[in-house]
């Protein structure tokens, strides 16, 4: 149907109107887009903070550093504020996948926590580009029932051996174990079992772990970063090598289903990795205005306290100590003594034919070939 020229004009008169209405408003909009582990925040501190900012938060999750990579080297990912791992970060920095933090806008950097933060330099010298949002160590969580059941009272829980003795895991394969699918963090947590001189670069040292792991393979149920909390917390498994507070919050979703699920929680005697997940913005973060106001609310002490009580795990704010449940800041798991801290290690990048090697040998453990 074809109109006539005085109700064209009119009609365009009025999308024009139209379009002056819509447009600022939809430009008026502030968005960020997070990439972010899954089950690591607590909702209402997004909630809380698109109400106090304006900043409306698009959040999805992954649960591999792999995943986040692929994407953020691709470019053009469209997220503004990421959640590397230390070796992760630290290659993606050599990438030039980010931009240096605008400190002048990071008026609560005052909050870090200075052993944290020092620790952080090793991947990210200077802490230019990323700020610590959580940090945690990888080792053992059990079902200490159903363990002892199969092992016997008396039986030592505190030691690599644990899943690493093919006699043992074969007792356990029946109530289940599952192993994080990640080899940054898997191999430097073992290593120690094998001697303290041990490196994390030298593919001698790196082959005794994953030969002891190609070992027991056939008792572990499955291999996934994620999916061993619900299964802990079920009951539908008994052991997890995963990280500390993925295994307290099992703890605490078996408590609250009451389902008498008794998990606990354990860095081997021989020591484990010492890990740190940051917050970065990618270079061609397309709000990185806003992401700088995420960043700054989340290092107030109360929001960095409400995320810890959420997730169960140490956050790298200083200040927040005092505002975390008293339980979790006397849980060893969470918050290791000096002691133990002197046992941790920590495992930067892999060199490019290292990673490659480690990729397939990890490759091998995974499908058995």
């Amino acid at each position: 149907m074809r109109w006539p020229a005085l109700g064209r004009a009119c009609l365009a008169a009025l999308a024009v109107s139209v379009l002056a209405l819509g447009g600022p408003a939809r430009a008026a909009e502030r968005v960020i887009n997070i990439y972010n582990w899954s089950d690591y925040i607590d909702p209402k501190v997004l909630d809380d903070f698109t109400k106090e900012t304006g900043i409306k938060v698009v959040y999805d999750t992954y649960d591999s550093n792999e995943v986040l990579e692929t994407k953020l080297l691709a470019g053009k990912s469209g997220y503004d504020v990421v959640a590397p791992s230390g070796p992760f970060l630290q290659r993606l920095i050599k990438a030039g996948v980010f931009q240096p933090l605008d400190k002048s806008k990071l008026s609560n950097l005052t909050n870090v926590w200075p052993d944290i933060a020092a620790r952080l330099q090793a991947y990210d010298p200077g802490n230019v580009y990323a700020v610590d949002y959580m940090w945690g160590t990888t080792g053992i969580g059990f079902n200490a029932g159903m363990v002892r059941e199969r092992l016997g009272a008396d039986a030592a829980l505190n030691s690599w051996s644990l899943v690493l003795n093919p006699s043992t895991m074969n007792k356990l394969k029946e109530c289940g174990v599952m192993m994080i699918d990640s080899p940054e963090d898997l191999i430097p947590s073992i290593l120690p079992f094998f001697g303290p001189k041990m490196d994390p670069k030298r593919w001698d040292d790196i082959t005794k772990v994953t030969d002891a792991l190609y070992k027991v393979r056939g008792s572990v149920r499955k291999f996934h970063s994620s999916e061993y909390i619900n299964a802990l917390a079920n009951g539908d498994i008994c052991v997890a090598v995963g990280y500390s507070g993925d295994v307290l919050q099992a703890r605490k979703r078996a408590e609250e289903a009451k389902n008498d699920v008794k998990i606990e929680y354990v860095i081997p005697k021989e020591g484990a990795e010492m890990w740190f997940d940051t917050f970065a913005i990618p270079k061609d973060a397309p709000h990185a205005a806003d992401a700088h106001v995420f960043l700054n609310y989340m290092l107030r002490p109360e929001v960095a306290a409400a995320n810890t009580n959420f997730v169960s795990y140490a956050s790298g704010n200083l200040p927040a100590k005092k505002l975390v449940k008293p339980e979790i800041l006397a849980n060893p798991g969470i918050y290791p003594d000096d002691t133990t801290l002197q046992r941790l290690v920590v495992n930067t990048a892999w060199p490019d034919n290292t990673q490659r090697f480690v990729t397939r040998l990890w490759t091998r453990i995974r499908t058995g070939r």
